[in-house]
């Protein structure tokens, strides 16, 4: 179901628990039923799941008020969803944002890169730029550095500085800015973790910015704008959380070189290779 984009596999197992999947007629509510995508029809909340041939990639700049998660069913709040071009097929956020949080959001269809990403197993870093009132002490910074209580549980080490200046190519909407600017790195994903963290210190959050989700970066992208990512980037990511640098039956780049040609003593005794200049070395890739 991950792998068709459905959605994270946390997101899978929800949706398998709750009753919302069907394989072949049949409730079911296990997650390690084994299925072939083949052969067996799977159902989620009534629609036919269909295997994904190729994944999509995109990042969007998610502006302050808007939602990075899909809204319940009679919720009329946008969402970062609303954001990516029409008709991209079923697509899914990685890494949340809160309501009043902005930056960096990963959509795609590719559930198990979401898996690696946002599970707290595998520590991806995720870095974020924020925004407090005034300078924190040396031991708060220490304590953020090191770990805060929290009711649900002490927070994991993070990197901690101030920073005098934020990324150049930063975009920022109107808003607070006045204060004093951290740079944090998590690599797990409480909710309002860093908002919790900060207020736990005594320097409450005034505003959060994600810059990056492991080595992609928001870049220069404008509040609200959403683009495919470029092939480098997907590569960046997949070799960052272990998976080939390509999903299945996927290329990575355009194959644009001629394959290297034989020795002289081999091509005196094949002869000449057939119509070589008709022959067409450039073959197009989807992302």
């Amino acid at each position: 179901m991950a792998a068709a984009g459905v959605g994270s596999r946390r997101k899978c197992e929800e949706l398998i628990a709750a009753g919302r999947v069907e394989v072949n007629g049949q409730r079911v509510q296990t997650p390690g039923v084994k299925v072939d995508p083949l052969h067996d029809q799977i159902v989620v909340d009534g629609k036919v799941v269909k295997p994904v041939q190729t994944h999509h990639y995109y990042k969007v700049h998610k502006p302050r008020g808007v939602l990075s998660d899909a809204p319940a069913a009679d919720s009329e709040r946008r969402t970062v969803l609303d954001l990516a071009p029409p008709g991209v097929g079923r697509l899914f956020p990685v890494g949340r944002l809160d309501l009043h949080s902005e930056g960096l959001v990963l959509l795609t269809d590719d559930g198990e890169l979401a898996h690696r990403l946002t599970h707290p197993r595998y520590e991806h870093p995720k870095t974020y730029y924020v925004l407090v009132e005034r300078t924190p002490t040396a031991a708060a910074l220490a304590a953020l550095r090191e770990g805060v209580d929290l009711p649900e549980g002490r927070t994991a080490p993070a990197e901690v500085e101030i920073v005098q200046a934020l990324p150049e190519m930063l975009k920022l909407s109107k808003g607070p800015n006045e204060g004093v600017w951290l740079r944090i790195v998590l690599r797990e994903g409480k909710k309002r973790q860093i908002r919790h963290m900060t207020a736990a210190v005594g320097y409450p959050t005034l505003r959060l910015v994600r810059w990056a989700i492991g080595p992609l970066t928001l870049g220069d992208l404008a509040v609200g704008q959403c683009v495919p990512l470029r092939q480098a980037e997907v590569m960046a990511l997949r070799r960052a959380v272990g998976l080939p640098e390509t999903a299945s039956g996927e290329r990575s780049t355009p194959t644009n070189r001629r394959s290297p040609p034989a020795p002289s003593s081999q091509r005196q005794k094949n002869g000449p290779r057939p119509d070589a200049r008709k022959r067409n070395f450039f073959k197009s890739t989807k992302r």
